[in-house]
């Protein structure tokens, strides 16, 4: 019984290794691995070893190391992907940081905001609030797309600031097949926005 129970201890530190530092997962993902008693036990013994770190209930990460600055704090896209998992709902990245994420702002909110088909609620993590705030069917109609992303950015800033040279760095740094798929979203888009993501779309 103790060689299976650490032959499974050493599967789920296989697969937390394999995902490499800055995963952030749950016991839901090792269910194939062994029982949640003996998952819930070896992550606590895992977390009392320093290998990883319980962030809130139910929620952990393989901490990211810096040379200079040490151990480093989750990402909020890492947090909300785990947390999309368990929970199973859905998480759209909306607001600065949403803009943030594709360059468009230099802004690194505190309160990160995350729209939802879940429950809203706010979770604290470390430094970072993440706010899940519960919005229509048709602002999570492009959740997990390129497209969700660039249109939640550009809510954000408004039809005064999606400049020309905003439009032509995201032409830069966004493939050109994400780029076409906007157009197969633009139904969900505001109207103001159209023109902007047709530019966008645009070989």
């Amino acid at each position: 019984m103790a060689k299976r129970s650490q032959s499974a201890e050493k599967s789920i530190l296989d697969r937390i290794r394999g995902h490499g530092r800055g995963w952030v997962f749950t016991p839901r993902h090792f269910m194939d691995l062994s029982s949640r008693p003996a998952i819930t036990s070896a992550l606590r013994r895992q977390t009392a070893a320093g290998t990883i770190r319980q962030l809130a209930r139910g929620l952990y990460d393989y901490p990211r190391q810096h040379p200079a600055l040490g151990t480093l704090g989750p990402t909020p896209e890492a947090v909300a992907t785990a947390m999309a998992g368990r929970d199973r709902v859905r998480l759209q990245p909306s607001g600065a940081y949403a803009a943030n994420l594709l360059g468009l702002s230099e802004q690194v909110p505190a309160r990160v905001v995350f729209l939802t088909d879940g429950p809203s609620r706010v979770v604290q993590v470390g430094p970072t609030t993440l706010q899940l705030r519960h919005t229509t069917p048709r602002n999570m109609a492009a959740a997990g797309r390129p497209s969700g992303l660039v249109i939640q950015a550009f809510r954000h800033l408004g039809p005064e600031h999606v400049t020309p040279d905003r439009i032509a760095r995201l032409r830069r740094t966004l493939p050109a097949d994400d780029r076409r798929a906007l157009l197969r979203d633009l139904t969900l888009a505001p109207e103001w926005m159209h023109r902007q993501l047709k530019k966008l779309a645009a070989s």
